[in-house]
């Protein structure tokens, strides 16, 4: 997966980064309960952004103590269980698992292996969650085959393979009343960013490779740096727009946070080219 979407956690006030690792172990553990063990090694800030998302406004932050799935003699702060972390852990599951299927598809049988097995392991997971949210399975699909088309003929417009990844992310919003519109766009504009961001880390890798680059193949091999923070941070400000028309509770510091420092800070390393270093980086309480 991605791991773009985190805090920025110096800036995180001490009960906020309470809250957003307590959200990251419950839906560790989420996916536990719901998918076995080789789930959680598909957790990542991605999702737990959507759990925060999904969350609904009026629920407070009341955590309990569960065992940590990297460490079983250990009890940490989390989460209980709750429909944002179900919702968050079958999308992630779904999106890991089409993931998966199309890294085979792309890397060729010897490098495709680690992929094929991993898939394998996964298959019934998927097909559980699948049956869960069979909207969001049939949209992943539809979107990661439209995307491969798109790649495998070399398409020059950034915005035609963009809006492809940013309609799949859509998909993971309620699609129904205020607050499923309002989610619909923030996710939308988020996927777009994702995949903009995404493809830049990976131009230099992709030139090297011979393998197709949406940047490269609308700028040319050594990108245009300018013209795509311009519209990545379009497509930020339209984020933060469709933030605050909604409704999050105690949750909104947190979002806050990810959105107008995360991202930005994220971006940035992309451009200058530390993020490799920084997204081994984890994100933990002051107290560990």
């Amino acid at each position: 997966m991605f791991g773009y979407v985190r805090p920025f956690q110096p800036e995180l006030k001490c009960k906020d980064l309470s809250l957003y690792q307590a959200t990251y172990c419950g839906l560790c553990r989420c996916l536990r309960r719901r998918y076995g063990l080789i789930a959680p090694l598909f957790l990542n800030y991605d999702f737990t952004f959507l759990a925060l998302l999904l969350w609904e406004p009026e629920a407070s932050f009341v955590p309990c103590r569960g065992r940590c799935h990297a460490g079983l003699l250990r009890k940490e702060p989390m989460c209980p269980d709750s429909p944002a972390l179900d919702q968050a852990a079958d999308q992630s599951v779904i999106l890991a698992w089409w993931k998966l299927r199309d890294s085979v598809r792309d890397e060729g049988f010897w490098r495709g292996i680690p992929a094929r097995i991993l898939s394998w392991l996964m298959g019934p997971a998927r097909r559980k969650a699948a049956r869960r949210r069979p909207a969001f399975d049939r949209t992943v699909q539809s979107c990661l085959e439209e995307l491969s088309a798109l790649e495998g003929e070399g398409c020059p417009s950034l915005d035609r393979t963009a809006d492809t990844f940013a309609r799949l992310l859509q998909s993971a919003a309620p699609q129904e009343g205020a607050r499923g519109r309002i989610l619909s766009q923030l996710l939308y504009h988020l996927g777009r960013w994702i995949y903009l961001a995404d493809a830049r880390d990976d131009l230099e890798e992709d030139r090297l490779a011979g393998r197709y680059n949406p940047v490269a193949a609308r700028y040319g091999p050594a990108g245009d740096d300018r013209a795509l923070r311009l519209t990545m941070d379009q497509s930020l400000e339209l984020i933060g727009a469709a933030l605050q028309l909604g409704d999050f509770g105690c949750r909104l510091p947190v979002l806050e946070n990810i959105i107008y420092l995360g991202l930005p800070r994220v971006e940035e390393a992309v451009f200058d080219g530390s993020w490799k270093e920084i997204k081994k980086q984890k994100i933990r309480r002051n107290d560990r």
